[in-house]
């Protein structure tokens, strides 16, 4: 599960390591690409984590968790690191970037 804990806590040298390796991967969250991955196109965790505390604050007031609805993502991000690209090698389109929602240069 690329989610883990583990990954998210070891992104920047999985992202390193793609990168030495000339490898042009895609991450699931925006975290690896601020840690020098090439692009992620995922959910936002934050708004994941917002949504998480709703729940949590619903049981707690008292509401069974398997009344609950379930709820699926609703927030998805592209994140694009030119800097990554370039070390690769790679040339974006612009008309790609214009569609990323963060473009760390």
């Amino acid at each position: 599960m690329p989610e883990a804990p583990l990954f998210l806590t070891r992104r920047a040298e999985i992202a390193e390591m793609a990168t030495s390796m000339r490898l042009p991967a895609i991450y699931t969250f925006r975290e690896f690409v601020q840690s020098g991955g090439l692009m992620s196109y995922g959910s936002d965790l934050p708004d994941l984590y917002r949504r998480a505390a709703t729940y949590v604050d619903k049981i707690l007031k008292g509401a069974k968790p398997g009344e609950l609805p379930l709820q699926t993502a609703e927030k998805f991000e592209l994140a694009v690191n030119l800097k990554t690209a370039k070390a690769l090698g790679l040339t974006i389109s612009e008309a790609f970037l214009v569609r990323a929602d963060e473009v760390i240069e």
